[in-house]
């Protein structure tokens, strides 16, 4: 089930709903009650050859209400590398679908920068599903502000191999908005690597949703994963639902997962009002410190200047 089946087929009842686990905090068939007319579907196939450098600049843009699916394939070649920015932009009543299938070759690597500027009246889902070779590298980073509903979902098949992961996420809701990080990465081999980390602020009557699981496959022997989340909670009607999983099949593994939900530091704030910084200032920049890791982390120079930008924005800071 899933929302572009229910696009193409006009059965509501191929919607997710919260009967089914992995969706339960992201009910879209309790939500929606009837779906517009489809706009064909956009497909495309994308390939980066061996050894070469690129970047592709992905939007997915629905500028009217309407139901729209878009399927791309991506294939990375041998010891290439792929920069991929995606921006998504859905319009009030628009419902929207993206699924990406992407290879990543053997010692190649893929820097994907994922952001979500979708209305406060659409529905968005996109889907990533990642298959790594030997010695690749996927390095991630989703910056959110949420939608009427909307799911960012990331699924990676990992060889183990000397490959290794990271994929980060930084969430910023108000309003009504709903954010969905989920993210499932497999290790299905020896000696492979993962690292998360994610954060995120909400306020008013927002919510944020992260779901990571770790699979740590039989075989899957030395390998190191490791997955954070942290957010802030910054009105009584907000709400985050945070499920962080690891799944060991395999011994001689480090693993760790970690999770907390609390609020600004009041003792804090209480320091920053005493050097007569205005209330309003000093939330702010403690907001942006705490999220401002995530942002850190990024390894291109552009697309980490462009996080701390948009974080900024969000927060209404000097960047």
């Amino acid at each position: 089930m899933s929302l572009a089946r229910a696009i193409e087929t006009g059965d509501l009842a191929e919607l997710p709903s919260r009967r089914d686990e992995d969706w339960r905090w992201t009910d879209l068939r309790g939500l929606i009650r009837a779906l517009p007319r489809p706009s064909p579907v956009r497909m495309e196939r994308l390939i980066v050859p061996a050894g070469e450098t690129r970047r592709i600049d992905l939007a997915f843009v629905s500028a009217h209400a309407g139901a729209h699916v878009s399927r791309i394939a991506i294939e990375i070649g041998e010891a290439a590398r792929l920069m991929l920015s995606e921006r998504y932009e859905g319009a009030a009543d628009s419902f929207a679908e993206v699924d990406l299938q992407i290879t990543v070759g053997r010692g190649a690597a893929l820097h994907r920068m994922v952001v979500a500027a979708d209305s406060e009246d659409a529905v968005s889902v996109s889907r990533a599903d990642i298959v790594l070779g030997p010695a690749a590298r996927l390095v991630q980073t989703v910056l959110t502000t949420g939608a009427k509903r909307q799911r960012l979902e990331t699924r990676v098949s990992h060889p183990g191999a000397g490959a290794s992961v990271r994929l980060d996420g930084l969430y910023l809701l108000e309003g009504r908005r709903h954010a969905d990080i989920t993210t499932v990465v497999t290790h299905s081999g020896i000696d492979g690597v993962t690292d998360q980390m994610v954060k995120g602020v909400v306020r008013d009557q927002a919510r944020g949703v992260f779901q990571g699981r770790i699979v740590v496959s039989p075989g899957a022997d030395k390998t190191d994963a490791r997955m954070g989340h942290h957010a802030l909670i910054l009105s009584d009607r907000a709400e985050v639902d945070a499920k962080p999983e690891l799944e060991i099949y395999a011994d001689d593994v480090v693993c760790a997962h970690g999770n907390t939900v609390g609020a600004l530091d009041e003792e804090a704030l209480f320091y920053a009002r005493q050097r007569g910084i205005p209330d309003a200032q000093a939330r702010a920049m403690l907001m942006e410190a705490f999220v401002g890791e995530v942002a850190d982390r990024i390894e291109d120079v552009g697309a980490r200047a462009a996080a701390h930008a948009w974080v900024a924005a969000q927060l209404g800071v000097a960047a």
